[in-house]
């Protein structure tokens, strides 16, 4: 129920800000960029939320500090680790996909390792921060980095497809 309050400030800030922007610059940037913004809210609805509602509360818990030992879990066989690092991986497969559509611009590899780190690392930070029954994993760094980059390597294999896609929406 409270992620509805961050919800409804990012379909606020969507429609006040981005929307018409967006919209201004073509139908082809409006669909792309709507995409990002939808699937980054989704991100956040998983890895944050709520976010807003637990900003009163920030330092009324402990920070548990980030686990910097890659992969300990698989290490001592703890949790569903399998099932996390996939979903970590899959998680930011659309990420290193829309982010070269996103910028128009030639997007090269180290960039998308660079942004997919810094959206993971941002993540992994303010996880404890906000709520303190979350915990930060280097480990979900890594593969996180590792989905962006199969995400890129899609990207470069649709790329003709996405090309002709977005040529279409633009002139129709």
């Amino acid at each position: 129920m409270k992620e509805l309050i961050d919800f409804g400030v990012l379909i606020i800030i969507y429609f006040l800000k981005l929307y018409k922007k967006w919209k201004l610059k073509g139908k082809d940037i409006l669909l792309i960029n709507t995409c990002m913004y939808i699937y980054l809210s989704f991100v956040f609805y998983f890895t944050l939320m709520p976010i807003i509602t637990s900003l009163p509360f920030m330092f009324n818990h402990p920070y548990s500090s980030i686990n910097l030992v890659p992969f300990i879990d698989v290490t001592f066989g703890r949790g569903d680790f399998i099932r996390q690092i996939e979903l970590n991986i899959i998680m930011t497969i659309p990420f290193g996909f829309l982010l070269p559509l996103v910028k128009k611009e030639k997007v090269k590899f180290l960039s998308i390792v660079f942004y997919t780190f810094i959206l993971s690392f941002a993540i992994e930070i303010l996880q404890p921060l906000i709520n303190g029954f979350r915990s930060s994993d280097v480990t979900d760094i890594i593969t996180n980095v590792m989905g962006g980059i199969l995400g890129y390597l899609l990207f470069l294999l649709f790329k003709p497809i996405t090309t002709k896609i977005l040529a279409y929406i633009k002139n129709k």
